[in-house]
């Protein structure tokens, strides 16, 4: 929508609208600017040089502006970030992993982005602090408004060394339909979502599902057929399309460009390579559909393997790493190879 655009609904709003024209009247731009300044933040909007042009992907439903506290620049922060989300009654097992990959994943300069609310979210952040890494909260509140509570100190600490950032104006309360547009804009930022746990209905599975309809990555992090809290991630690989990520490598391959993807993947494939060659049938369907399409001699690219296979490039360059490490394949400098 074009600013013309959006003053004349505005205007047509206030026009049909009495409570919206109350409403309207009550706010004061300058008044609301002069309260950031005095928090110590600052308020962005479309167009600016700090707005990241990623949230523009969610079309008519994109934020008009943001409430920003932090040193560091928006857009540039999250020029390759991955979200790290999950649920809030997390296991020992989810917080571990959503700690360690974020901390993994924050040297090597990934941006983390998460909605500092209990369980995984909270040890995403955590995870990147521990390192001096970017980490990014997005609130439901206003950005001068602590939720939880109880996370006061850790949102301050992302403020003084990352970026708290909302889209509601400065003192509104989190709501529960605030949670659910939040996640929306954690999906847009970022490259990638990585969901660590989820039951089968959540706001993380509305996060995964916000991210895939803007086409970014969706990982999830497999756990225990037993555990209600890990039920959301099998649910989201089985019928959602999701990739299975085993390690944060996995992660930073849908980061890259495809050649450094694929330098990366090589590099896995030696240092996780047995003497023992694994035996066919421990194969995935996955695996055995790239082994097949392998020559016997000669070498095939990337491109070829991705329009014969199917799958997309992360699953592709996983399954090549998986090959490798197994005795199947080989990289080559045009391309792959079968191992004799």
């Amino acid at each position: 929508m074009s600013r013309a655009g959006e003053v004349n609904a505005i205007e047509l709003l206030r026009e049909s609208d009495p409570l919206f024209a109350t409403r309207l009247a009550a706010t004061n731009a300058d008044e609301a600017e002069t309260r950031a300044d005095r928090l110590g933040m600052r308020i962005i909007v479309r167009g600016d040089s700090e707005w990241p042009r990623q949230l523009d992907d969610l079309g008519a439903v994109r934020p008009y502006a943001l409430w920003v506290q932090g040193a560091a620049h928006v857009r540039l922060a999250c020029v390759r970030s991955a979200a790290i989300v999950g649920a809030r009654a997390a296991t020992p097992y989810g917080l571990a992993v959503a700690r360690e990959w974020s901390a993994e994943l924050a040297s090597d300069h990934v941006t983390i982005v998460s909605g500092a609310a209990f369980g995984i979210d909270a040890a995403a952040h955590r995870g990147a602090l521990a390192v001096e890494g970017m980490t990014i909260a997005v609130m439901a509140s206003g950005a001068d408004v602590i939720y939880p509570r109880a996370h006061e100190q850790l949102i301050a600490r992302i403020a003084d060394e990352g970026l708290v950032i909302s889209e509601s104006p400065l003192g509104e309360p989190a709501r529960r339909q605030r949670f659910l547009t939040r996640n929306r804009v954690i999906a847009a930022l970022t490259q990638a979502t990585v969901v660590v746990e989820a039951a089968l209905r959540s706001g993380t599975s509305a996060t995964a599902n916000a991210a895939t309809r803007l086409n970014r990555h969706v990982l999830v992090v497999p756990g225990p057929v037993t555990s209600m809290m890990s039920a959301g991630c099998h649910h989201l690989a089985r019928e959602g399309g999701a990739t299975l990520a085993g390690a944060p490598a996995d992660v930073l391959e849908c980061l890259l460009p495809a050649d450094e993807a694929l330098a990366l993947s090589v590099k896995r494939g030696h240092e996780m390579r047995e003497s023992v060659t694994v035996p066919a049938d421990a194969l995935t369907a996955q695996q055995a559909r790239v082994r097949d399409l392998l020559p016997a001699s000669g070498v095939i690219t990337l491109e070829e393997l991705r329009v014969g296979s199917g799958l997309s490039i992360p699953q592709l360059l996983s399954s090549l790493g998986a090959l490798s490490s197994a005795g199947y394949a080989q990289a080559e400098s045009a391309g792959w190879a079968r191992r004799a």
